[in-house]
Formats: structure tokens, C-alpha cells, sequence
């Protein structure tokens, strides 16, 4: 059996173009969701594909160029904290996945989609569980997501000093709890996340935050 990604899902599918779609930030307190989708040339695969998790931040970040300089089309998006408090995090997730699929340059036949959620795309879907480990189209999707999301947080660290934006990206950290205690939140934070609201309502964070899960 092959390890990590394959191209055989995209070899499934005939009739037109077959794009990849993942995406970045679903758990964080802080900062907007992103998606990316990418169309992949089957003959200028990039080697070492494979979860965005599972790779470091440099080889990701080395991914990134080399994905969008071999794809046929590739494309990231986002949806902001304020349209995540108005669609709920899922739903605001499937909207920069729109936004991404619809800014290929490429129009493709197909999506592959990680996770289970159908979403509404401008063409035919297919959902895969695990896919960013299954699919090379939705691996390289997640890396170019990852990276975009990474960049922007650590230019938002710029923004609003003092959260540590740069280190955590917005996701629970030590540093995170005690600095949204300490400074409160601020404008890229998610208002109906459990520990922002606490801290709204003047609640002691630190204890509560023990056991949160992102």
C-alpha cells in the first residue's frame, strides 16, 4: 500500500480538470478561516506532498513555491472573523472554499474536499475523510492554505502586539490565555469562541481553558 498521498482519486475522475480543496484555521480563537484549491498538473507533481500537519513550517513554506509555480491553477481565499460570527465556523470555512474554487483560473469539473461536510461549489463534489493524507490535489491545497493562514497571523502579531500571534496563530496557547486575560480581546478575535466570551463576561479564563479542546 502507498504511503501518504496518492494522485489515484484525481485519475477517477474524467471530464474535465480536478481540483484539491482544504482548508486552515477552523480552531483558533483568533483570525479568519482560509482555503485554498489547487489544480495540479499530473505530469509536475511536487515531491513530498502530504497534510500540512505533518510537515514542519520550512518545508511547507519551500512547498508553497513549488506548487504554485507546477499547478495548472491554484487559488487562496478567506472569510473573515466577521463572517464567521454571522455563518458559524463551518459554514464560513465553505465560503472561502467557494471563494477559493471560484478564483482558479482553471474551471474544474471536480472537487475533492476534505473532511465529510458537502459544501455548495461551482462543481461536482467529492468529499474525502483524511483526504489531505489520501489526495496530493487536497495536501497541496492544505500546505498553500496553512502557509497563507500562518502569514497573515503573524502579520496580525504586528497589528495587535502582545497576544503572540506570531508563535501560536491564534490557537490555545499559554501565552494566548494569559494575554487575552490580561489585555482583553481584540478585533480579529472570535467573539463566539467559549474562552473569548468568558473572558467577555469577566470570567477567570486560566482555569477553564485547562481542558478546552480547539
Amino acid at each position: 500500500m502507498a504511503r501518504g498521498p496518492t494522485f489515484l482519486l484525481e485519475k477517477a475522475f474524467v471530464g474535465g480538470p480536478v481540483c484539491g480543496v482544504d482548508e486552515a484555521g477552523r480552531g483558533p480563537w483568533a483570525g479568519p478561516v482560509s482555503a485554498a484549491a489547487v489544480i495540479l498538473n499530473p505530469k509536475r507533481i511536487p515531491k513530498g506532498l502530504d497534510d500540512s500537519k505533518k510537515l514542519s513550517a520550512k518545508t511547507r513554506e519551500a512547498l508553497e513555491v513549488e506548487i504554485k509555480g507546477k499547478a495548472l491553477a491554484w487559488c487562496v481565499a478567506f472569510a473573515s472573523v466577521e463572517e464567521i460570527a454571522a455563518l458559524n465556523i463551518l459554514h464560513a470555512a465553505g465560503l472561502a472554499m467557494r471563494r477559493a474554487v471560484e478564483g482558479l483560473s482553471l474551471a474544474p469539473a471536480f472537487a475533492l474536499v476534505d473532511g465529510n461536510y458537502r459544501f455548495d461549489l461551482p462543481c461536482e463534489v467529492k468529499t474525502v475523510v483524511g483526504g489531505d493524507g489520501k489526495s496530493k490535489s487536497i495536501a497541496a491545497a492544505s500546505i498553500l492554505a496553512k502557509v497563507a493562514r500562518d502569514r497573515l497571523m503573524v502579520e496580525m502579531d504586528g497589528l495587535y502586539p502582545g497576544y503572540g500571534f506570531a508563535s501560536h496563530k491564534g490557537y490555545h496557547a499559554e501565552v494566548h490565555v494569559e494575554a487575552l486575560q490580561r489585555l482583553g480581546p481584540c478585533a480579529i478575535h472570535r467573539t463566539g469562541w467559549s474562552p473569548v466570551k468568558l473572558v467577555l463576561a469577566g470570567e477567570p479564563l486560566k482555569q477553564a481553558a485547562l481542558g478546552f479542546e480547539d
